[in-house]
């Protein structure tokens, strides 16, 4: 096949590609979609390594590729979205690795700032995890960023940082029974709604649907106790390869199940 008839035939699969997608799309927003979407968005590494580039502009791609996700999700009619960013074990990873993704992060909040679609569409910003072990100007940023959009309430963007489902469970206990102790609460007082109180936000819903990339079937201790009856979609593809197509699948998917809640 020569280079302009392959041309051609990729100009017809991209067409197809796109009526395909503007069809899955228009048959989604006839159904409820979840209100709350959780994200592990996994492989930015091995994607990097398959084409030759640095683990480093893997995670440049994948930052690039959320900013695409969010825009679907708004676009699908979804309301919430949290992302699993930087987990407790990546603490583990290299320092110089680490280091560029709190620098990553910051830019991305602080661009966060400047974006118009932030102000447009009313997008709360806000992040959960256990913040301590952050450096100081990435705590100035989080700080900032949530205090700007704190009163914005058509859409709202989590960002864990720092998290760790067994982590968020277990500092929960603590301040529990820092408060029976206290005598600010009974043990007879204790259910799951004062459980979610106490995690690093009880005001968010639990996730409808949680969505991993990469073709690891696991979650990876991300948000534990909210997943209990979430409904699980695991792609094959790495996160910076993600399309529009494999997350509309996604939450067609979703759709599709009938959700029991253990009745």
């Amino acid at each position: 096949m020569s280079i302009r008839e392959k041309s051609i035939t990729n100009k017809i699969g991209d067409i197809a590609s796109g009526l395909y997608e503007t069809a899955l799309l228009d048959e989604i927003k006839k159904y409820n979609v979840p209100l709350h979407l959780g994200i592990i968005t996994d492989g930015n590494r091995r994607y990097a390594r398959s084409i030759g580039l640095s683990e480093n502009e893997g995670h440049v791609r994948g930052k690039d590729k959320l900013d695409e996700v969010l825009n679907w999700s708004r676009e699908a009619g979804i309301k919430i979205v949290t992302v699993y960013a930087f987990s407790t074990e990546n603490f583990k990873r290299d320092d110089g690795e680490v280091r560029f993704l709190f620098d990553l992060i910051n830019d991305s909040l602080n661009g966060l700032l400047k974006d118009d679609r932030v102000y447009k569409y009313k997008i709360r910003v806000e992040v959960i995890g256990d913040l301590k072990g952050l450096p100081d100007y990435l705590r100035k940023t989080i700080k900032n960023v949530e205090e700007t959009t704190k009163d914005f309430n058509e859409f709202r963007f989590n960002l864990a940082i720092g998290y760790g489902g067994r982590q968020e469970i277990i500092n929960a206990v603590k301040n529990i029974a820092t408060d029976v102790c206290g005598g600010k609460i009974s043990v007879d007082d204790i259910n799951e709604e004062t459980v979610r109180n106490y995690l690093y936000d009880g005001s968010l819903p639990d996730p409808d649907l949680i969505f991993r990339t990469s073709g690891e079937e696991r979650i990876s201790n991300f948000l534990l106790w909210q997943s209990a009856y979430s409904e699980l979609y695991f792609a094959d593809v790495n996160w910076p390869e993600l399309k529009k197509l494999d997350f509309l699948r996604a939450i067609y998917s979703y759709q599709t199940r009938k959700r029991r809640f253990g009745k």
